[in-house]
């Protein structure tokens, strides 16, 4: 929305469109951008693309991207008047999928459609995501703000991201490396991260729940609903680069990973084994959240639906040898993760051809 004629400009005020105000919200989020760069980026901010060189070291790179949305988070968000933390959500839904691969993330680009361009709420979203790129470790390379009156309220907005990543194509993960006998480990996830909110917000809607209303025993001491609601999605990528590579010094290797977004587990754990393996897992073995569990409570959601909607407590599964187990949950933890053995992989036709299956749960 720059270097526009004044025909142009007139053109757009006609249309609703606010050309200053595009201009104003480029300004403001200059810094947040810049902060984000790493040495393989080439050029800055108002380019037509972004530009970045295969980082050093790599025999035979491969790139993997990613690309993704916060859905109905946003209308949380919305409604809290909070929007400087949606972007890490953004992020992290696309960023977390390239790690999974065992590729560094590398560059991010994020796409903002908005009824009314305000540039300070602009800028706010873009600092969440230029907070989100600097905890996967990826820089923000470009975007798009888009004005859509007519088509959106004013205070209606909408997020979407791709993420690029670069990994040595002898080290890729695949979902092909696990055995029957690995160990299944998961990774805390923060709280109902960015899947579920249609049911979120339908829950809110059917039993009268308020936003503004103070939460008991959520991970927010003394916040509310919607604070719980609006805590960001943790980003593993950075995690999951170290924890591989601290295995592999130990003479370990990471054969999977799965993030844990919508489905939840039984639609993601089977995603980093082959076919013919399945995933048995133990949900005693880690806590649910307090959020996630007052909400199955309030809807009458049983515990199996809370982990097949929402990611029920992991937002990432590791797939390691037996012998790792114990040692990929130290290094977890290490890192300010949580992270437990949950479950083992065996032989699908062990349990039916199953490819997911949950052992003592009641509900």
């Amino acid at each position: 929305m720059s270097g526009k004629t004044a025909a142009d400009r007139s053109a757009y005020a006609r249309a609703g469109v606010d050309v200053a105000a595009g201009d104003r919200a480029v300004e403001l989020m200059r810094a947040s951008v810049a902060s984000t760069m790493r040495p393989e980026i080439l050029g800055g901010l108002g380019g037509f693309g972004s530009a970045f060189t295969i980082p050093a070291g790599y025999r035979e790179p491969v790139i993997v991207s990613s690309t993704d949305g916060v859905g109905t988070k946003t209308a949380i968000a919305a409604a809290m008047g909070r929007l400087d933390t949606i972007g890490i959500d953004l992020v992290a839904m696309c960023a977390d999928d390239v790690a999974c691969t065992g590729a560094e993330p590398v560059a991010f680009l994020d796409y903002i459609a908005i009824g009314r361009l305000d540039p300070e709420r602009v800028a706010s979203l873009v600092a969440g995501i230029a907070e989100g790129c600097r905890q996967a470790g990826c820089a923000l390379t470009g975007g798009e703000t888009a004005e859509h009156p007519g088509l959106m309220e004013p205070d209606e907005f909408d997020l979407a991201g791709f993420a690029m990543g670069v990994g040595e194509r002898s080290r890729l993960l695949d979902g092909s490396a696990a055995q029957a006998g690995d160990a299944i480990i998961g990774l805390a996830s923060s709280g109902l991260h960015a899947n579920g909110y249609s049911l979120v917000r339908r829950i809110i809607a059917d039993h009268g729940l308020r936003l503004d209303a103070p939460f008991e025993g959520g991970a927010l001491v003394g916040g509310t609903l919607g604070d719980e609601l609006l805590t960001p999605t943790r980003i593993y990528a950075l995690d999951l680069l170290a924890i591989r590579a601290s295995l592999g010094a130990e003479g370990f290797e990471v054969r999977g990973m799965a993030h844990i977004t919508g489905g939840g587990m039984p639609g993601n754990a089977p995603r980093a084994l082959p076919s013919h393996l399945a995933a048995v897992v133990d949900p005693a073995s880690w806590p649910m959240p307090a959020v996630m569990r007052y909400l199955g409570e309030i809807a009458g959601i049983g515990d199996v639906e809370l982990r097949a909607t929402f990611n029920g407590g992991l937002g990432m599964t590791v797939v390691v040898p037996a012998e790792a187990a114990a040692r990929t949950v130290e290094l977890a933890k290490a890192r300010g993760v949580p992270a437990w053995i949950v479950g083992r992989v065996v032989a699908s036709a062990s349990i039916g051809g199953l490819r997911y299956l949950e052992e003592g749960s009641a509900s």
